[in-house]
């Protein structure tokens, strides 16, 4: 290692940098494949999901009715035992002294949550905590944060604001893991919900059922319909002239129920609305193909550089067999020495790993720390990993040496030319394929990022401020609204409880052009709250008719469709139709504007049908600003706030970003795209480097001859170059048609993406081989200047 100095820094660090991207991937992968396995009863928990296709709307829903749950306990014996959670209200206010704290992570659960789930508590009893009115379960991180100590048993929370309500703390438990797919810090009694419980046709709860051990949970699921039958039908024959389910469906609608394992939901679940921000099992899988592949690029350098040098040990070789050792004694040497090699770059990846985990941490949206590498689950691994490797990659370059001739290698005539190694050729190539591969994928994924942000989405996102629990201000908000307006840079306002991004308020309404829905024009489609100043706060482009306005008393029956809406009701002209809802103490809305299709969830999605009518949403306002100091004007309207409502917390948001967190499952992908694009660029040309060094050695008399005969210094560059061009050039029509599968594949979870232009795959491999003959010229060119003097005085 010592005499090989550049060598072994090469296959040391190559290791290192494979070791540490396997290391940090695969706690990434083992925690997201984790999620929900804390709990006991983990695999024979399952959420009920609702999937709902009504006038061409579709609907893929993580909620189901309230009784469900309930009934299939009642009507199952498979069913051991359920619980509900209700997260719909939003977040609420807390009252501690004299001030109150907006509290967003709090849901009505019902008394058996703790025979479901397994949330271990610190104090009082899990089984009756919530079995009464006025009752809550807190976390220790709420009991600290409101009264100092966990022994709160008997203290009382005041939740609200004009209608405060008092509950007795009755149970402590711990925090709420971070690989749960819900977090919630406060749990409310569902004896305490402001509901019409009974309602089949409303999904609005999330419920989760146990089934008891060795129920096929497939099988069950088959028998769900039975209960679509006998208890969905009849209330919507009540209320739509929809006789039976086969009608229904012959109509070309759906309803169905399905059951999602726990284990599942944080990375197969797409549904709405989830209780978190779910992963994705397709990005654990790229994951993982990448940290294997680094791993791999570096196994690949080790048995290149190990091969390429043999021609240095094949004397010892040749004289050692010569003296009666056998070829199993020379590979067990060889890859004794492998290994050792392999455990001394493990050593430097842990520090890589080290240094770089709080980079890996905010891009993957983690929490790691060096004790995760010494978890039951990762310890095993890690001590076991160097060696795997090490033999792995040990193993030709051991079967390679100890295959030598004694009689070739005595006699000098052993070639070990890198351009006659088809099979290191075949590693170089793989090497840059590669590379290729990961930085088509990488331009694809910004490409559609770019898009993503850049589209006309129909409605402004930039500059526009979101007060978030403007409901705290009570009968302040339109004096609160007004003084803003006043404000330099503000240019104007609107209530804004709904907003155009994934996981704001919805509310799925069912309606008809008739007054008796029926199977074939009943429809779903979600209904806005919204004020005079929403549409042009917004920036959105009415198309037909006009923006709400007080001069017309009737416009609060009026409603605005967006083009969807119009194109399912079919009318050659909306403006003044009527449209029926069976879900509304109002039975009936007229059309007063048709508004241009806008986003209001991700791009996945088609822009579904959607209508806004006067009312009340007070939970947020937003305001359209224009300003050079953005810090100074909040710093206005916060104090404009406390001026009002100096008790209550404020709290805002920029509605780009919000948009943006639509996509941060994305922009992870991004980042760490890049960052293994470029360590397998690093890893590939620290490869090339190596090679090029030795060969130019094994090369200098022949570059000395050259020169003599007056070959220029570039044609001996292009002589030691040549070779590896072209192997990149084959690498490149090797990726190119693999990425366009992958990556064609991966915009298929899009609706609106970007087309693959054939200059991304021009662009991946001019990048790849600029960096590699970069790599490469160094050394040729030193090489190739070197005096053919000193080259060829030694013989």
């Amino acid at each position: 290692m010592l005499k090989n100095k550049t060598f072994s820094f090469i296959n040391i660090f190559g290791l290192a940098i494979g070791f540490s991207s396997f290391i940090l991937i695969g706690l990434y992968v083992i925690d997201e494949l984790s999620f929900d396995e804390f709990h006991e009863k983990a695999d024979r928990i399952y959420r009920l999901d609702v999937d709902v296709r009504f006038g061409g709307t579709d609907l893929k829903l993580a909620t189901s009715a309230d009784p469900v749950g309930e009934y299939m306990k009642k009507d199952y014996p498979e069913v051991e035992q359920y619980a509900r959670l209700y997260a719909n209200e939003g977040p609420k206010f807390i009252r501690k002294g004299s001030e109150y704290i907006r509290e967003a992570d709090i849901t009505y659960a019902d008394s058996t949550i703790f025979d479901v789930f397994t949330f271990p508590v610190i104090a009082g009893n899990p089984k009756t905590a919530l079995d009464q009115p006025n009752t809550a379960v807190v976390s220790e991180t709420t009991a600290k944060k409101y009264f100092g100590t966990t022994d709160v048993l008997g203290k009382t929370l005041e939740v609200g604001l004009e209608e405060k309500t008092r509950y007795n703390i009755t149970a402590v438990m711990k925090d709420m893991p971070a690989s749960s797919h819900f977090h919630f810090d406060i749990l409310l009694s569902m004896d305490n919900l402001e509901y019409q419980f009974g309602n089949f046709l409303s999904n609005n709860f999330h419920t989760y059922v146990v089934l008891k051990k060795g129920t096929d949970y497939h099988a069950f699921e088959n028998k769900l319909e039975g209960m679509i039958i006998k208890y969905v039908m009849p209330q919507a024959k009540q209320l739509m002239n929809i006789n039976s389910l086969e009608e229904f469906r012959k109509a070309g609608n759906k309803l169905e129920y399905h059951l999602m394992p726990l284990t599942d939901i944080h990375l197969k679940s797409d549904r709405a609305p989830e209780l978190g921000v779910n992963g994705s099992i397709q990005y654990v899988y790229i994951f993982s193909a990448v940290a294997l592949f680094v791993l791999l690029l570096a196994c690949i350098n080790f048995m290149n550089l190990s091969t390429a040098r043999s021609a240095n040990r094949a004397k010892e070789v040749g004289i050692r067999k010569v003296l009666g050792t056998p070829k199993g004694t020379l590979m067990s040497q060889f890859m004794a020495e492998s290994a050792f090699m392999s455990y001394l770059a493990f050593g430097v990846a842990l520090v890589i790993t080290w240094l770089v985990m709080p980079y890996f941490n905010d891009i993957a949206a983690k929490a790691f720390t060096y004790r995760d590498l010494i978890a039951p689950k990762t310890l095993p691994v890690l001590l076991l990993l160097p060696l795997v490797v090490g033999m792995l990659a040990g193993y030709y370059p051991a079967f390679f040496l100890s295959s030598f001739r004694p009689i070739v290698v005595l006699k000098s005539k052993l070639n070990t030319g890198v351009q006659r190694s088809s099979f290191r050729n075949v590693l170089v190539t793989f090497q840059f394929f590669t590379s290729i591969l990961l930085v088509i994928g990488t331009i694809v994924v910004y490409r559609q990022l770019n898009f993503i942000q850049t589209k006309n989405l129909g409605f402004n996102k930039d500059q526009v401020l979101v007060i978030n629990g403007t409901g705290a201000l009570r009968e302040n908000k339109e004096a609160f609204k007004k003084e803003i307006l006043k404000l330099s840079g503000v240019q104007s306002g609107a209530s804004a409880g709904f907003l155009p991004v994934a996981n704001s308020s919805r509310t799925d309404h069912s309606f008809s052009k008739e007054s008796t829905i029926s199977s074939n024009d009943g429809f779903q489609m979600q209904m806005w709250n919204v004020d005079y100043d929403y549409v042009p706060t917004l920036g959105m482009e009415l198309l037909k008719g006009r923006n709400f306005s007080k001069q017309f008393g009737t416009d609060s029956s009026g409603i605005i469709i967006n083009e969807t809406a119009a194109k399912v009701l079919g009318f050659d002209d909306p403006i003044g139709k009527r449209v029926y809802s069976i879900e509304d103490e109002r039975s009936f809305y007229h059309i007063v504007g048709v508004v241009k299709n806008f986003h209001f969830e991700s791009m996945r999605q088609n822009v579904g049908p959607l209508c806004m009518r006067l009312g009340v949403s007070n939970w947020a306002m937003a305001f359209k600003v224009k300003t050079s100091d953005m810090p100074g004007l909040v710093s206005q309207i916060k104090n404009k706030w406390k001026a009002i409502a100096p008790e209550m917390p404020f709290n805002y948001s920029f509605l780009d970003e919000r948009f943006d967190e639509m996509y941060r499952a994305e922009q992870r992908v991004g980042k760490v795209a890049v960052t293994f694009a470029i360590l397998t660029i690093v890893i590939a040309c620290l490869g090339l480097f190596g090679l090029v060094t030795y060969m130019a050695e094994q090369r200098t008399k022949e570059v000395g001859i050259r020169k003599v005969l007056g070959a220029s210094v570039l044609g001996i560059v292009s002589l030691l170059t040549i070779d590896f061009i072209r192997l990149i050039v084959l690498a490149l029509l090797i990726a190119s048609p693999i990425a366009y599968f992958l990556m064609n594949s991966w915009l298929q979870d899009f609706t609106y993406r970007i087309n693959l232009e054939w200059w991304f795959f021009a662009l991946a491999g001019l990048v790849t081989l600029a960096v590699a003959m970069l790599t490469v010229s160094y050394q040729a060119i030193k090489a190739a200047l070197m005096n053919p003097v000193k080259s060829l005085k030694s013989e």
